[in-house]
C-alpha cells in the first residue's frame, strides 16, 4: 500500500511508514495537546515532497497561523507564494461554508488536505430550502430533531465532509477537540467510526508528559500502547 509520511518524528515508524494514501486519520485531543501541530507537520512534509497542500481552519486569522508555525520550523510563506500551499479560513456563520469548503477540495487537486478542526462544522444547523420558495431557507438545529437526539444531524455533516475529502481522493487529516475525561474518541462520538485512522493525543499535567495512541488505522499494523510525545522547535517527536 502507498502510504505518506505524516513530517513527525517516530510516528511513521508505528504505523508501517505514514498513512495510507487516500485515507482520512483523525486527531483527536484536549487544549494543548499539539493538534494543530500535528497538521503543520503534517502539511510541511507534503510541502517538501512537492506535493499540493490545504489547510482548512475555522481560525480568523489565518496570518497567525502561519507565523506560529514558522515560530516552530515550518515556514509556510514560499509555498503559499508558489501556490503549492494554501490556507483558507471556513466561516461557520455563513450558509455557504459547506460549498465553500467542498469546492475547494474537489478542485484543488489536493495530495493533502487539513481540517482543523471538524468539530464546530459537526456542531452546526442544517439549512434547507424550501421547494415552495427558493428563497426561504429552513433551519433545524440539532435541538429540533423530532427524536430528540442531535445525532442525526451530527452523522450527516460528517458523513458529507468525510465523503468530500474521499472523492477527491486526498489524504486527509481531521481534528477534533476532545473532553478531558471522556471515553469517546472525538467529541461528536461519531468521527472515530467515519474516519479510517484515530490518534489519540493526550496530556497529564500532573507528570508533565504528553502521549500519543494509534487507536486505529486501516490496512497497518499497529500497536495501542501509548508512546511518551514531546512538543519542541520543529514540532511533535516522538520516542
Amino acid at each position: 500500500m502507498d502510504r505518506l509520511k505524516t513530517g513527525v518524528k517516530g510516528l511513521d515508524e508505528m504505523i508501517d511508514g505514514g498513512l495510507p494514501k487516500n485515507s482520512t486519520t483523525l486527531v483527536s485531543g484536549p487544549p494543548g495537546s499539539g493538534k494543530s501541530i500535528f497538521c503543520f507537520q503534517f502539511i510541511y512534509e507534503g510541502m517538501k515532497e512537492g506535493q499540493k497542500c490545504l489547510f482548512l481552519t475555522l481560525d480568523k486569522k489565518t496570518e497567525s497561523l502561519i507565523v506560529q508555525a514558522k515560530e516552530l520550523g515550518f515556514d509556510f510563506e514560499p509555498a503559499i507564494e508558489k501556490k503549492l500551499v494554501k490556507f483558507l479560513f471556513l466561516n461557520i456563520n455563513k450558509k455557504l461554508v459547506y460549498e465553500t469548503m467542498t469546492n475547494e477540495i474537489l478542485s484543488g487537486e489536493y495530495d493533502r488536505v487539513v481540517l482543523d478542526s471538524i468539530t464546530p462544522l459537526s456542531e452546526m444547523p442544517i439549512y434547507i430550502r424550501s421547494p415552495e420558495a427558493q428563497s426561504d431557507i429552513n433551519i433545524i438545529t440539532p435541538e429540533e430533531i423530532p427524536t430528540g437526539s442531535s445525532l442525526p444531524v451530527r452523522r450527516l455533516h460528517l458523513r458529507y465532509i468525510l465523503n468530500a475529502l474521499e472523492t477527491a481522493k486526498s489524504t486527509s487529516i481531521v481534528t477534533s477537540e476532545l473532553p478531558v475525561g471522556t471515553s469517546m474518541l472525538s467529541r461528536d462520538g461519531i468521527s472515530e467510526f467515519l474516519t479510517d485512522g484515530v490518534i489519540v493525543l493526550s496530556v497529564d499535567p500532573t507528570m508533565d508528559r504528553r502521549k500519543v495512541s494509534v487507536m486505529k488505522m486501516r490496512n497497518t499494523k499497529h500497536t495501542l500502547k501509548p508512546h511518551d510525545m514531546m512538543i519542541d522547535k520543529g514540532g511533535i517527536k516522538i520516542g
